[in-house]
């Protein structure tokens, strides 16, 4: 007889929920470092093609399992409004993630996208009627410097990069919130497939407006092939993590990911952060690790 899973939030369950996210936060750091070194190989690839192949991975994972159970039907969920806008805002946000990461490095574009839970924190008063206190809204205020401490107003090569990665930021957060208005009628694995379902469509028409081509070489293919696996890979975990611990626990462990990518922006790309950019990096990431507990 096999062993039950753990209960939610229970001990067993919290500590394999917090090591799943840190699996996840390895693995998105691998994705991004990934989808820099495929700029490294091939400097013409356009951005929209590597996250084109993030998003068929994902499907293939999701479809092929589904379609051997007999149980693509499950998949479409309520269809609910809310699940389409995540799809759509999520889609939106990993094009320019990719865009920005092979723009300005996958270090200081992961800590700029990072504020997706600054922004959460935002305009949870808004979209979802929460209140905010006094140290929540000093924790926003404190991310925010550390946000405008990476911009590079001099370069703006560096400047449409950075920004592109602080949209990613907004719109993940948004996507986030779509979740949250989704409730829980809906499995993670709906909610991962209206994400591949209008990502599809949001290609094609950036495929037909800036037009598309594929790789030149075997190495960009190969990492091609790691984008996809590593990014469905961390998606999987980071999914099992929120089942397993408390949401505040894990975004904040979740805040791994983006010191694991300096790392490699550092360590595989010898791209160094100026003394600015790594005090503003610090920032958003003690204040994004509060955030949670403040509330």
């Amino acid at each position: 007889m096999k062993n039950p899973l753990p209960s939610p939030n229970s001990k067993s369950g919290i500590r394999r929920g917090l090591l799943d996210m840190v699996l996840a936060c390895l693995l998105f750091s691998l994705m991004n470092a990934s989808v820099y070194a495929i700029r490294v190989f091939d400097a013409t690839l356009p951005a929209g093609v590597i996250s084109f192949f993030r998003i068929l991975a994902n499907l293939l994972i999701l479809l092929l399992p589904a379609l051997i159970r007999g149980r693509t039907r499950a998949l479409l969920g309520d269809g609910r409004p809310s699940l389409w806008l995540r799809g759509l805002f999520g889609a939106a946000a990993l094009m320019l993630s990719f865009a920005a990461i092979v723009r300005i490095g996958p270090g200081e574009s992961a800590f700029l996208t990072a504020s997706s839970g600054v922004f959460v924190a935002l305009l949870g008063p808004l979209v979802l009627g929460q209140r905010n206190s006094l140290r929540v809204w000093l924790a926003i205020i404190g991310a925010f410097t550390g946000v405008s401490l990476l911009f590079d107003m001099h370069d703006s090569h560096n400047l449409l990069g950075q920004s592109m990665a602080l949209l990613s930021g907004l719109l993940s957060a948004l996507a986030f919130l779509m979740v949250a208005r989704a409730g829980r009628s809906n499995a993670p694995q709906t909610v991962i497939f209206y994400f591949c379902l209008v990502a599809l469509p949001l290609h094609a028409v950036y495929f037909a407006t800036f037009g598309a081509e594929l790789p030149r070489d075997y190495q960009s293919w190969g990492l091609l092939g790691l984008v996809g696996v590593f990014g469905s890979g961390a998606q999987h975990f980071m999914t099992r993590a929120y089942q397993r611990a408390p949401a505040a626990l894990v975004s904040s462990v979740g805040y791994l990911a983006p010191v694991l990518s300096l790392a490699w922006a550092v360590t595989l790309f010898g791209q160094i952060p100026a003394q600015s950019a790594l005090l503003g990096a610090a920032l958003i990431a003690v204040f994004g690790v509060l955030l949670p507990f403040l509330r």
